[in-house]
């Protein structure tokens, strides 16, 4: 005798009617998506592949506005790290919450009405309140009386600086130099421009994070330690 249950017409009969009733209950939440989806490709010159564009086009922008920002170097002022032609991302969201760039970071800045009508990339060396000497008597550039070791960045062959100075940082701006010092025209050239070649922050357009091209030189840009046993102006460790 045959033991395997065998379906009857009514078992036969309920599988195409239960897929109508979750058809019925859900088709029409999912048609009318793809309507309205429809109607604006319809609407739009192009159909369905310039609607895709743009909404690609819309992200990017946005991404581009408030995310991230690639920016290409011109120029060899910040070699070792940098170098001509390398792509870079720049992380627009570093410092949009409350935090405030610090020493050893890489920014790009619009330098209008400071260094000239475009943007620049280099490393703080200075913050606010920080006292900033060139050279000691071991040509190191010292903050805050602080000697720092440069060495893992500057250009090889250049020195802290050939131009001595003695600046204290104003609140609410920064100090900036390139590491290849004999290459850079920075905050040392614009000691006797108004600012004193001080980047106020909110200029700072965001963080140079990472290198993406080219692909061989591609990395990410970590914030120096060089800096790391500085203390702050007013004498805690910053």
């Amino acid at each position: 005798m045959d033991t395997e249950a065998q379906p009857t017409e009514r078992d036969r009969s309920s599988r195409p009617c239960d897929a109508e009733e979750i058809s019925d209950t859900e088709g029409p939440e999912g048609r009318s998506r793809f309507a309205l989806v429809a109607r604006v490709a319809e609407w739009v010159p192009g159909g369905r592949i310039t609607l895709t564009a743009l909404v690609c086009l819309v992200f990017a922008l946005l991404l581009n506005t408030f995310v991230v920002q690639p920016f290409e170097i011109p120029s060899g002022s910040m070699e070792r790290a940098l170098r001509i032609g390398d792509r870079v991302l720049v992380n627009k969201l570093a410092y949009r919450f409350g935090a405030q760039p610090r020493r050893g970071d890489v920014v790009v800045f619009d330098g209008t009405g400071n260094f000239g009508d475009a943007d620049y990339v280099k490393r703080v060396v200075g913050v606010g309140g920080d006292h900033v000497v060139c050279c000691d008597e071991e040509g190191r550039l010292q903050v805050n009386g602080r000697s720092v070791d440069e060495s893992t960045f500057l250009y090889p062959g250049d020195s802290a600086s050939t131009v001595p100075f003695d600046v204290v940082v104003p609140d609410g701006t920064l100090f900036v130099l390139g590491d290849h010092r004999s290459a850079s025209s920075d905050s040392r050239d614009h000691l006797g421009s108004p600012g004193g070649g001080m980047i106020p922050v909110e200029d700072v357009i965001g963080r140079a994070d990472w290198i993406v091209w080219p692909l061989t030189h591609a990395t990410d840009l970590d914030r120096t330690g060089a800096y790391a046993r500085v203390p702050a102006a007013d004498g805690a460790h910053g």
